[in-house]
């Protein structure tokens, strides 16, 4: 299972896309906190792949900062592990699979019903 998602950096809540107010983004440089958060990456060129626990995460990078970011992810794990992270930093989370932003609070409303167990399972592994 594979699909895109856009990550943004953003003042304003964003309920949708088509709401989105550009003024209130703000630039951020997400493939470097990227590179950062995870431990097993695999570089070719521009080119990153995030390797997690059933999961890989695709993007390319560059010298611009930017206030969204889109990456394409492999496995369901993907997903929640860009939740945490988005948590962490404040982002927001497009999902294009779903054609919606992800509720970062509330996982389990986007349909990711296996998002607690993947939580604890991180917590185990620390």
């Amino acid at each position: 299972m594979s699909w895109n998602i856009v990550l943004f950096n953003s003042r304003q809540k964003i309920k949708s896309v088509a709401e989105l107010d550009e003024d209130q983004l703000e630039t951020t440089d997400f493939p470097g906190i990227l590179e950062s958060s995870f431990n097993r990456i695999k570089k070719d060129d521009n080119h990153r792949e995030i390797i997690g626990i059933d999961f890989t995460i695709d993007f390319f990078t560059d010298n611009e900062y930017s206030s969204n970011f889109m990456l394409s992810l492999y496995g369901e794990n993907a997903i929640y592990a860009l939740i945490e992270l988005s948590k962490k930093y404040n982002w927001q989370i497009y999902d294009s699979a779903i054609d919606k932003m992800v509720d970062l609070e509330n996982p389990e409303k986007n349909g990711f019903d296996n998002h607690k167990k993947y939580v604890e399972q991180i917590l185990i592994n620390k």
